[in-house]
């Protein structure tokens, strides 16, 4: 399966340093670079990427500013940057990864591994959850199976998808939005944190300033849109 790519660098020689490393893996096919995201828009409809590896700091709009004006893209974002203070905008926008240069081959690997996830599952037909009293019915691999509230310790945006954590190292990904599992999950037993994230709350064990901790020692993000959800947890003491 090729994965046709598309490269946002303003600076040449990482661009020709990430293109070097692509060549590592075959089923990737760069189908465009460019220095910037300046009129990008048409140029990206007609190229068709499965993935978008963009830089964040650049002159002008930034790869995070294109991001967020794009939101949701028909396509993977994978940032590729030497600034680490990014990363939690860069999740609450569904990126697929974020890459700290100098890139390292192998997590570039493990990259490409989540992409091909990413591309292998969204072959599937995009059918929305069907929520019961007290189970969620949602396609996997090409079947309906059946997920019960309480085996669920949270949800993952994965890009076009989910991914639900039945415990801290078992999930099953399938093709729903976030906004169609948070209006299906019943209110008294799920909670959002966090653009990316949907948590249970009979599985939380803390919560931090910024962080939730779940059953396992899960850490969940909590996004700056969201901290009200968690103060009424807390006022209502549910913990």
């Amino acid at each position: 399966m090729k994965i046709k790519a598309v490269l946002i660098d303003d600076e040449p020689l990482a661009l020709k340093v990430l293109e070097s490393l692509l060549q590592s893996h075959p089923n990737v096919e760069i189908v465009g670079k460019f220095s910037s995201t300046s009129n990008l828009e048409n140029e990206l409809e007609i190229l068709n990427p499965d993935v978008v590896f963009t830089d964040i700091q650049m002159p002008g709009e930034t790869g995070l500013e294109f991001v967020k004006k794009s939101y949701p893209m028909p396509y993977a974002v994978i940032f590729t940057t030497a600034h680490p203070n990014f990363a939690a905008d860069a999740f609450e926008f569904e990126a697929l990864d974020y890459l700290l240069k100098p890139i390292a081959p192998d997590r570039l690997s493990k990259a490409i591994k989540r992409l091909e996830e990413y591309m292998e599952y969204k072959e599937n037909e995009n059918d929305v959850a069907d929520t019961k009293d007290d189970y969620v019915y949602v396609k996997v691999d090409g079947e309906f199976q059946k997920i019960f509230y309480d085996q669920i310790h949270y949800v993952e945006a994965f890009a076009d998808y989910v991914k639900i954590w039945t415990s801290p190292e078992k999930r099953v990904v399938t093709l729903q939005t976030m906004r169609n599992m948070e209006s299906g999950l019943p209110v008294d037993k799920f909670i959002r944190v966090h653009r990316s994230y949907i948590i249970a709350i009979n599985k939380i064990k803390a919560i931090q300033n910024t962080t939730v901790i779940l059953e396992g020692n899960i850490e969940i993000p909590i996004g700056k849109n969201y901290k009200e959800s968690i103060s009424q947890i807390l006022q209502k003491n549910i913990l």
